[in-house]
């Protein structure tokens, strides 16, 4: 053997093997130790779809509000502001809107059924209220347990039976799935339709951003049709079928239109004839109609303008449009409910394959199931008080209160916007919100540039700082080119509303002279 070379075993090394394997060591350990100092998960590794999608709703003024909110818990924050007025959202009870009593006392009493045997329940708590928490533990069994995949089957069978009761026609609870709040449902839609990178769904432009994120989650294309601004953000068929050849033509393979109504962030609400439009354009261009309707009860003129769902305007046109696939939502966060954090809400299917259903329930059930109480705050929406019970009068003067004074709140802002310098604002109609828009001076344009904003964010970024009042930009939501929104809730407290506009004004008057 040369002197050069040791044999250990079957394995031949050089001679000075051990400081060769030492170097080894030494230089496997420094790699070891560098990729111990590099993330495994980094936004440069993670999903594209995770990094790219965007949601105005929670961005950087909601991250910002926050900010200066936990600032103004300091004894000398600085700021030229008391509170926070998040009107980014539609989160009603945020902003003081009382709950629904009988709704809370049955959530109480489903939570904690022990107080029904307490002597004094009797004096707490209404008879119907005990009985209908009766009734559903009966059901349900433990709020803390697991339920049907699909959603409890008795609050299902309750959902068909409201939906039959609105619309004139039979529903089926095999259709229906509980869900938590409407955004799930939409979601796992939207997941379901985008089978690859080239299929679009059709969106309304403005939309809410739920939307636009999903698709770019799921890989999808977004397919915008614009709502017209000047004509109180009405939907046409001709901006329908101008945008979906447009989609055809660049080889999108566009499978769903989907409906905002009463519209969000605009607060349009659809007539009868138009949505029959809609339906029958559809059927024609063999899509799936995807109908949000999370804001039927927020409606502001129903003489002229009342909700009505697209369900019932497709079973008006008869069994001829019976091939029409729809797949409607519905939430508990919304109306004079408010019960955003429960999480409840539901989809109803209408046309929908069975297979399809199967693969709905399947996605459902790795979630186990919706949140309980969600579905306990479903089925008391769809089935509250009603005349005879010992909560109705109570249950319908609180709503009554509610809707009137979201009307006269929504009419107040409205108002005050259209009275700016450079803002015109449409009224509401429904929903729960303002969009008004904005024509800003040009040295504001330049400056959001050099900031590399848009220039609506910056105007609401400027607003927030100054007033801490929390608006989202148009630009979360979608415009037609070359113009400026931004939107806001009409939920703040109505003693409040006064000096909101105020200091809304104020500020719109100093940003217009600063930037002219």
């Amino acid at each position: 053997m040369s002197a050069m070379m040791k044999s250990i075993g079957s394995r031949t090394f050089p001679a000075g093997a051990s400081s060769v394997s030492a170097t080894i060591r030494s230089l496997s350990a420094r790699a070891m130790s560098s990729s111990l100092d590099t993330k495994v998960l980094t936004a440069a590794s993670v999903s594209p779809p995770i990094r790219n999608f965007e949601y105005a709703v929670r961005g950087a003024l909601a991250i910002r509000a926050e900010e200066l909110r936990n600032q103004l818990a300091t004894h000398a924050n600085g700021l030229p502001f008391s509170k926070i007025t998040n009107c980014n959202i539609g989160n009603p009870q945020q902003l003081n809107q009382q709950p629904i009593t009988f709704f809370r006392q049955v959530s109480a009493l489903v939570e904690y059924p022990d107080l029904m045997t307490n002597p004094h329940a009797a004096h707490i708590f209404p008879q119907d209220a005990i009985a209908r928490a009766r009734k559903l533990l009966s059901e349900i069994g433990s709020v803390g347990a697991y339920s049907h995949s699909q959603g409890i089957p008795s609050i299902r069978k309750d959902v068909a039976a409201f939906i039959a009761e609105r619309d004139g026609y039979p529903a089926n609870p095999d259709d229906i799935f509980l869900t938590a709040g409407a955004s799930p449902g939409v979601q796992l839609a939207l997941q379901t339709i985008i089978s690859h990178d080239k299929v679009g769904i059709m969106t309304p432009i403005p939309q809410y951003p739920l939307y636009s994120a999903s698709i770019t989650l799921f890989g999808g294309q977004l397919v915008p049709y614009n709502l017209n601004e000047s004509q109180e953000w009405s939907l046409s068929v001709s901006a329908l079928s101008e945008s979906l050849a447009a989609a055809r033509r660049k080889g999108i393979e566009v499978r769903a239109l989907c409906v905002i109504n009463p519209g969000n962030p605009t607060g349009q609400v659809l007539s009868f004839d138009n949505m029959k439009e809609i339906i029958k354009f559809v059927q024609k261009e063999r899509l799936v109609l995807l109908a949000d309707e999370v804001y039927q009860t927020n409606i502001y003129m129903p003489e002229r303008l009342p909700f009505h769902s697209f369900k019932k305007v497709l079973k008006s046109l008869g069994p001829e449009y019976d091939s029409v696939e729809l797949i409607s939502f519905n939430s508990v966060s919304k109306g004079m409910i408010g019960e955003c954090g429960r999480r409840g809400g539901y989809f109803e299917c209408t046309g929908i394959d069975k297979s399809v259903k199967d693969l709905f329930y399947k996605v459902a059930s790795v979630s186990l199931c919706p949140p309980v109480q969600g579905q306990v705050m479903v089925d008391l929406m769809v089935r509250p008080p009603v005349p005879g019970d010992a909560s109705y009068e109570s249950y319908k003067a609180e709503i009554n209160t509610i809707l009137e004074s979201l009307k006269r709140r929504a009419s107040k802002i409205a108002v005050a916007l259209n009275a700016l310098p450079g803002v015109t604002c449409n009224p509401a109609q429904g929903a729960m919100y303002l969009f008004p828009q904005i024509r800003l001076p040009p040295r504001a344009f330049s400056e959001a540039k050099s900031k590399n904003v848009q220039p609506d964010e910056m105007y609401c970024m400027e607003l927030l700082n100054a007033t801490g009042v929390c608006m989202i930009a148009g630009s979360g939501f979608g415009q037609e080119d070359g113009t400026w929104h931004f939107r806001t809730t009409f939920l703040p407290p109505e003693e409040e509303v006064d000096g909101f506009v105020e200091r809304v004004g104020a500020f719109h008057r100093k940003f217009l002279e600063k930037y002219a």
